[in-house]
């Protein structure tokens, strides 16, 4: 499967819109879907992906809990990709990404322009 990477850097703000879950692989057993090479349970993230007057909430999966990521919080995504997919006539774009995690807030001495 081809993956597209995209440039986060080229967003305005991404904020966490949907809040973290753990992604169910079967859901008559429950069991959740697992990273194949890590092993991590794989979360899903509803993002928030702005740029200029245009926004889109897309569902990003990433393998571990994302820690400290809560819904209305500024995010850092590292190695977002878009990977297009079809199975049985339906078709769509799966979004990845390596880590999310909260954007850091600056430092007082630095909001205070010291």
């Amino acid at each position: 499967m081809a993956t597209l990477p995209i440039d986060t850097a080229k967003f305005t703000g991404i904020i966490c819109a949907v809040a973290p879950a753990p992604r169910v692989a079967n859901r008559e057993t429950g069991q959740l879907r697992v990273d194949r090479e890590t092993g991590k349970t794989m979360y899903q993230v509803g993002l928030c992906l702005m740029s200029g007057t245009a926004a889109e909430v897309v569902n990003v999966s990433v393998a571990g809990e994302p820690s400290g990521v809560q819904v209305g919080i500024p995010v850092q995504v590292r190695n977002l990709v878009a990977m297009p997919w079809e199975n049985e006539g339906r078709h769509g774009i799966a979004f990845r990404a390596d880590e999310i995690k909260p954007l850091s807030a600056p430092t007082a001495g630095k909001a205070a322009g010291q």
